[in-house]
């Protein structure tokens, strides 16, 4: 039995105070001194954590002034705030051992948008594609273009003053920024837009912290102003944070956003921006120019830029193998042909935009008549272009994934951010690349590369074992000969994800007008308290050190390496960040979307999980040890000690906290597939679950739904008396609720009408090589058997229709909701029982099928994990398997479409056997498109909890409610998950088709029927 973990130390006295009287001045938003939420926001995308000692969430700009009012009080000298986006900084710009202060939760409004004067107005927390999709109704779009932006926010941006692809033409966040509303350290709301000669006079007139600061600002750039042009580089990626060498705009107005964007949020708090848009380009081509070496790829970049695109992106080999294991390949493949069996060692996305076809083409063929003319000279291979709106995009997501792809690397070393984005005048970008390898390759660090070539930026990231003792000293001595190494080509260590923890070298970089800056943050900050010690510190106060900040690794090095290997499902999560999503489409991660909660977040889980396995190791508690244990150990000898721990619990337990979490995850395994880490919340989940029951007794919801599958036979044999009792809501005694009716059909009378039987390892043998491929068999789940019957029984009389030879697998539980629950000793007993009789059958050379797309992969995956080292039955989705043996049409159909919303374990997991869905029904001459689409909600037995039941329908609105409102009663619109049906049913009333009964329909009125492949005849 694991022990109670005692929580973190008590809050800081002064916190909890500064929480308390911020409370009773009227905030408005959220309050957390929980260790959960603390945990959480003790990362973000880099490789430090520091963990804050208590957590703001402001509902809105006037919390924000209460925090600045509250911190300038003399009591509360000594508090220190960070502000926090969508922590996806990569140098620990957001943390913080204060309080941080997240404006992503509730601060994420569009205030306004001014489709004529081409303007928008925001809060902090917008994330960037958010935006984008509002904006699109108007034909406009935010620039630039960001990797992270489906989670970046605005304020985020701002504060970095971020890049991207494109920012040759488009210029950076600051280019954009019309006006910015800034709390100040004193609570004045300063609205800065730039000021002609008279407005400034007005301003610096003023007797508070605005006029001090105008005053300030303006002294500081006119008596520094021929060293500011010394000091700061004339790069496309200036970025150093307080851009004096900006202040003055070309027709000579003040702009003191010039100071703001990039300050990281030391020198007051983003509260909203009036944000420039532009037009959505029309019309757009993306190139794919593939190398014989990275170095080609560099040195050809130079040559291209002469040609004007609006982006010329890189990558190398090694984030292009990366992306082969992942989902995304799928669609992108076809435009990296290999080139004499050889894959690229390095690509150019060279992209065109324009507001026409004709402009476009006429970009597009300069490139390619050179390409053309020098065939492969320059180290060229060959080239692929896409000019359909969903090829491009595919691309570009394949690229925006690369970072987190190269965290997706096997072995304890993984590739970190630290030096990751340099930035050297793009004429020295191929030598400067050149020497920065030679420094890694001395080190003997293996690593990956990409970035915006044409801005003479490259992201590096070598790859360490933070969890090795010497590993800072590495990070250290790496950073220290690529800072001499961008001095010596005349760019910046920070070229576009700002300082943060590596401001310590902003005295050196900056020299003689370190003390200008110092001055800067003075003025603003007088007392130190935004985020100190980046960018730059007043006198008397400190820089962060790269090496003086805690790491996650330091962290994970008291887990011992064994535990750390059984949880490498969390463990190697790289706070990426790709589970924060905005886009309610994407199946990832549905209670994250649900909540706005980040430890309700795969990211969230796996850091508590980090945290709770640490703490377990202090203690001298080995959790695989326990669990060993509690899998030879009877439930009934442990249930004392279970009953008293659970009787006399104590909150003070750090166990609750990730328990909190773990039981608001759907189990969907949308993270499993999307994620680029892969992140495997649902598999860690369990055995969490496992060692937590271990010790407190579970809810008896758990059992009842353990019992469910094996029982389920029994009860559609009196479905009568089990439907009434459900109707008086007998489920509600174990807090269950909606739980589904039995169909009522008797299934072995129906299959023996159809001359189907049970499929038999014996009978099958005895079958002829032709019956054999003329055959398959279907391996029932307990839900499509025996609640949804005419679903399984379609699937029957569309396989006869098509002359195949349905067998029925013999019922057996299939395991998957005792593997949610944490259920992992009977699991392990289910999927080996199972497995074998699976074995059996299709060792005679039949085919096994199954139906519904969460069991039927739950022998992909769980069932490898519980069963590792042996070989296990094929058991393909009934689509997979059709798609294979009908016949494809030469043309594609006509007549309107059919509409599939697919179960999001399947979408995240298996798009293969999405996409397969639309060649089965082309095969029968239905036209069928996939819409997108997040999780239903429902997700197994999650949307049957009563605690979930608010939550469960909340997802649902966020993404599948709009198409079942527009075409739920259609009769067209489809859905391949049980549970999803299931969800549609209950909140709104509709049924929704499963494919296979669409094509059974179909099949009885059209003749001929699609033709078999000659491989089943």
């Amino acid at each position: 039995m694991i022990p109670r973990l005692a929580s973190l130390p008590e809050t800081a006295p002064l916190h909890a105070a500064f929480c308390a009287e911020l409370r009773a001045r009227g905030f408005a938003g959220d309050l957390s001194l929980s260790p959960a939420d603390r945990t959480v926001l003790a990362t973000d995308n880099s490789i430090y954590q520091l963990t804050p000692k208590a957590v703001a969430f402001p509902r809105d700009r006037d919390d924000l002034v209460r925090i600045a009012r509250l911190l300038a009080e003399d009591r509360f000298a000594e508090m220190r705030i960070a502000p926090r986006g969508g922590g996806t900084g990569t140098n620990g710009q957001s943390l913080t051992d204060g309080l941080v202060v997240d404006l992503s939760r509730h601060m994420n409004r569009i205030l306004a948008i001014d489709p004529v004067a081409r303007t928008v107005r925001v809060e902090a927390g917008v994330v960037k594609d958010q935006l984008n999709a509002a904006l699109k109704v108007h034909g406009l779009f935010f620039a630039p273009e960001l990797s992270t932006s489906n989670r970046a926010t605005i304020g985020g941006m701002i504060s970095t003053d971020a890049c991207g692809q494109g920012s040759c033409l488009y210029g950076k966040t600051r280019d954009h920024v019309r006006a910015l509303t800034t709390i100040l350290s004193d609570g004045t709301v300063w609205e800065s837009e730039p000021l002609d000669a008279a407005g400034l006079a007005a301003v610096q007139a003023r007797g508070d912290r605005a006029g001090a600061i105008h005053r300030e600002i303006d002294r500081i750039q006119r008596e520094n102003a021929p060293l500011i042009a010394e000091r700061f580089p004339p790069l496309n990626r200036c970025l150093t944070g307080y851009d004096l060498a900006h202040i003055r705009r070309a027709d000579g107005r003040f702009d003191l956003n010039a100071v703001l964007c990039g300050s990281e949020g030391t020198l007051g708090f983003l509260a909203e921006a009036t944000l420039k848009v532009l037009p959505l380009p029309s019309h757009a081509a993306l190139v794919v120019l593939r190398y014989g070496s990275f170095d080609a790829a560099l040195r050809d970049a130079r040559a291209l830029s002469r040609l004007t695109p609006t982006s010329i992106e890189t990558v190398d080999s090694t984030v292009l193998a990366l992306a082969q294991g992942d989902p995304v390949w799928d669609g992108v493949a076809a435009f990296f042909p290999e080139d004499a069996g050889e894959r690229a060692r390095g690509v150019n996305l060279v992209e065109f935009v324009g507001d026409g076809e004709e402009a476009v083409a006429g970009q597009l063929a300069r490139l390619t008549a050179l390409l053309d003319a020098a065939g492969h000279a320059a180290g060229r291979r060959g080239y692929t272009i896409a000019r359909a709106e969903a090829e491009i995009g595919r691309i570009w997501t394949m690229r925006k994934k690369a970072v987190g792809l190269l965290g997706n690397r096997t072995g304890e070393a993984r590739p970190i951010a630290f030096v990751e984005d340099t930035a050297v005048p793009p004429e020295n970008l191929a030598d400067f690349i050149a020497a920065f390898r030679a420094v890694l390759d001395r080190h003997g660090l293996e690593y990956g590369m990409f970035g915006h070539v044409d801005a003479g930026v490259l992201h590096v990231r070598p790859a360490i074992d933070m969890k090795a003792p010497g590993a800072e000293n590495l990070v250290r001595a790496v950073t220290e000969e690529v800072v001499a190494l961008t001095q010596a080509y005349g760019g910046l260590l920070w070229g576009e994800h700002g300082k943060g923890v590596r401001s310590e070298f902003s005295p050196l970089v900056f020299g003689p007008l370190y003390p200008a800056l110092q001055a800067v943050k003075a003025a603003f900050d007088p007392r130190n308290q935004f985020n100190p010690g980046k960018i730059a510190a007043p006198d008397g106060g400190a820089l962060l050190t790269i090496d003086g900040v805690p790491t996650k690794g330091s962290h994970d090095r008291a887990i011992p390496a064994e535990v750390r290997a059984a949880y490498d499902e969390a463990l190697h999560c790289n706070g990426n960040g790709a589970c924060f999503t905005y886009d309610p489409d994407e199946a990832m991660c549905p209670s994250w979307k649900g909540t706005r909660e980040r430890r309700h977040s795969p990211k969230g889980r796996a850091q508590l999980m980090r945290e709770w396995l640490r703490r377990l190791a202090v203690q001298g508690v080995d959790p695989l040890a326990e669990a060993r244990a509690s899998r030879t150990r009877s439930g009934w000898l442990t249930f004392p000690a279970r009953l008293a721990a659970s009787l006399r619990r104590r909150d003070d337990d750090f166990s609750h906290e990730v328990h909190e979490a773990m039981a608001g995850c759907l189990a969907c395994k949308s993270c499993t597939g999307q994620c680029p880490i892969k992140v495997d919340v649902p598999t860690f989940r369990a055995k969490f679950l496992e060692l937590y029951h271990g010790r407190y007794l579970r809810p008896l919801r758990h059992h009842a739904v353990a019992a469910l599958e094996p029982l389920a036979p029994w009860l559609a044999k009196a479905p009568r008396l089990v439907n009434a009792a459900t109707r008086l809501g007998a489920g509600r005694a174990v807090g269950l609720v909606h739980a589904p009716k039995l169909s009522g059909i008797d299934l072995g009378r129906e299959i023996a009408r159809r001359g189907v039987v049970l499929a038999d390892a014996e009978a099958l043998a005895r079958l002829s090589p032709a019956e054999r491929l003329a055959s398959v068999v279907v391996v029932q789940d307990a839900f499509t058997s025996h609640y949804d019957t005419p679903v399984l029984l379609a699937l029957l009389d569309l396989l006869i229709g098509l002359g195949v030879r349905p067998w029925l697998a013999p019922f057996r539980p299939n395991g998957k909701p005792l593997h949610v629950h944490g259920f992992l000793r009977e699991f392990a007993r289910v999927a080996a029982a199972n497995a074998a009789d699976l074995d059996r059958i299709a060792a005679t050379g039949v085919a096994l099928v199954g139906l519904d797309p969460s069991m039927t992969l739950t022998y992909r995956s769980e069932y490898r994990q519980a069963l590792a080292g042996r070989d296990l039955p094929q058991i393909h989705l009934v689509q997979e398997w059709l798609a294979g043996r009908l016949d494809a049409r030469a043309t594609d159909p006509d007549g309107e479409p059919y509409w599939l919303l697919a179960h999001c374990t399947e979408r995240a997991t298996a798009q293969a056997a999405v996409a397969a869905w639309a060649t089965v029904f082309r095969a029968f001459g239905l036209p069928l498109a996939v819409l997108p689409a997040g999780c239903c909600g429902m997700a197994g037995t999650y949307g049957h909890e009563a605690e979930n039941r608010a939550a469960s329908e909340r997802i649902y609105g966020l993404s599948w409610a709009k198409p079942v409102a527009d075409k739920g009663r259609t009769g067209r619109l489809l859905a391949d998950g049980y549970s999803c049906r299931s969800q549609a049913k209950i909140v709104d009333g509709v049924r929704l088709p499963h494919p296979v009964e669409i094509l059974r329909d179909h099949l009885a009125t059209k003749i001929p029927a699609p033709r078999l492949t000659a491989a089943v005849h």
